[in-house]
């Protein structure tokens, strides 16, 4: 009952406010990680900015996707210079006038104006950091367009840069890991999804088998029998490659946080001091 001379907030068609910490709106976090997605699996510290995770994660991947379209036009370059017919052809003069009056230009305010809405999207970004459920690990899903490089790509390109520069690209990332599978964490469902991985990694038909390791994880999850995954992960490797625990060429990546597992290979992973940032920057040379 409302108290006497004041009129119940429902009679008056007005909504009751709901009582939230400092009268603020709870503000919702980041989407669940889930099956169907592939991106980089980041180790950090218990305090760490979401933020500057994303920033850094973007500015590698502009950096990887820039420098692999410059290794491209070169390429292309190369081969306009060696044929004569096609370098006489890119000599001849077109009229300007004419490219004028058919083509039209965005003005750069409308060009800056599109970039910002496409950044805005959520739904267009890049890089979307995923709650994993797990304190410190981070999980950043990619979204790959076309022409892009992969998490595998990326993140070797990363720990490449990190060794030869000794720069930190942020404070907070201990490792990065590349991870181009997620799938539900079983046996079943684990072999089902490596399949793909396995093809592209370790083909049947090679000359130059490759040496590899299997780097199990799990995290808040303890229903999983640790050697049974083991064990699934390297026999679905074909014949010609074989195990090599001291010294592997490729390391199989299987990280499992509560009901997700998370799949991917990684290239001279002991070589690169575990993609640890923090051990590559700061190792004497």
């Amino acid at each position: 009952m409302a108290p006497e001379g004041k009129p119940d907030a429902a009679a008056c068609g007005k909504k009751r406010k709901r009582y939230l910490p400092h009268n603020k709106p709870v503000k919702k976090g980041s989407y669940p990680l889930q099956p169907g997605v592939q991106g980089l699996n980041n180790g950090t510290g218990e305090k760490s900015d979401p933020h500057e995770i994303d920033d850094g994660h973007a500015q590698a991947g502009d950096k990887a996707n820039d420098d692999n379209k410059g290794d491209n036009n070169n390429l292309n370059t190369k081969t306009t210079d060696e044929l004569p017919a096609v370098k006489q052809c890119c000599k001849t003069k077109v009229p300007t006038s004419d490219l004028s009056d058919k083509v039209e230009e965005k003005s750069i305010d409308k060009l800056i104006e599109a970039e910002l809405t496409e950044l805005r999207d959520k739904n267009k970004r890049r890089f979307v950091k995923l709650d994993s459920g797990c304190n410190g690990v981070v999980f950043v899903q990619m979204r790959k367009k076309n022409g892009d490089l992969g998490p595998k790509d990326i993140v070797h390109q990363i720990v490449t840069s990190a060794a030869s520069t000794r720069k930190h690209m942020s404070r907070f990332i201990l490792r990065i890991l590349p991870i181009e599978v997620t799938c539900y964490a079983s046996k079943e469902e684990i072999s089902k999804a490596i399949k793909p991985l396995v093809e592209q990694h370790f083909p049947v038909e090679t000359q130059n088998p490759h040496k590899f390791a299997v780097l199990y994880e799990a995290r808040a999850n303890t229903g999983i029998d640790r050697m049974e995954i083991i064990n699934a992960v390297a026999k679905s490797v074909p014949g010609p490659h074989k195990v090599d625990l001291n010294n592997p060429d490729k390391t199989i990546v299987v990280e499992i946080a509560k009901t997700v597992c998370s799949i991917g290979v990684a290239e001279k992973y002991k070589e690169f001091s575990k993609y640890n940032l923090r051990q590559l920057t700061s190792r004497k040379a």
